[in-house]
């Protein structure tokens, strides 16, 4: 074997152990967010988009999270990791209150019998650090209601209603109703 030929074959050994430990640690998912984002979309009839939601979704994993892990009465970011967005692809009345179509970011101050639900003109928001209310396009209270049974993951959902849907926003064993009706024209 020549000096190219033996030179070939180690740079090529070289290269396929290379890939190998690069393939190796592709495969490595422990490290995966524990707090997962997740997306919920409603449709109108017409299969055009109404809203849409992005969020993360911590687990419960044994803890008290409404009076524990999330403080009664104070700014939630609504899930974990950056704060929850909520996409309204049409005008939406929310509380009464006329909301443009856009995209906010939701925030909620969850107390044991009810949550302020606030939908914040800011974007691109991590956590609720920098939260500001004087950004505050709406505030509504919800109620606070008990869950048929334990919602171990942080979960939102949107459900078809007359003229719109509501906003699910459940975790532990409580959820909260917002409904988001379709501005008149």
């Amino acid at each position: 074997m020549n000096k190219n030929n033996i030179m070939k074959s180690i740079l090529s050994l070289v290269f396929f152990v290379s890939l190998l430990s690069i393939s190796g640690n592709a495969q490595d998912f422990s490290d995966l967010d524990k707090s997962p984002m997740d997306v919920a979309i409603i449709r109108n009839e017409d299969n055009s988009p109404m809203a849409r939601v992005i969020y993360s979704r911590p687990k419960m994993r044994g803890r008290e999270i409404f009076g524990g892990l999330v403080p009664y009465d104070e700014i939630w970011r609504t899930g974990a990791n950056e704060a929850t967005e909520l996409r309204l692809y049409n005008d939406m009345m929310i509380g009464g209150q006329n909301v443009p179509a856009g995209t906010y970011t939701l925030y909620t101050i969850p107390s044991k019998t009810q949550w302020t639900i606030i939908l914040n003109k800011a974007r691109n928001q991590w956590g609720a650090d920098n939260y500001d209310p004087k950004k505050d396009l709406l505030r509504i209270n919800a109620p606070a209601r008990k869950a048929a049974a334990p919602i171990e993951d942080f979960s939102i959902a949107f459900q078809p209603i007359d003229n719109g849907t509501n906003l699910l926003m459940g975790w532990e064993n409580t959820f909260v109703e917002v409904p988001l009706k379709n501005s008149e024209e």
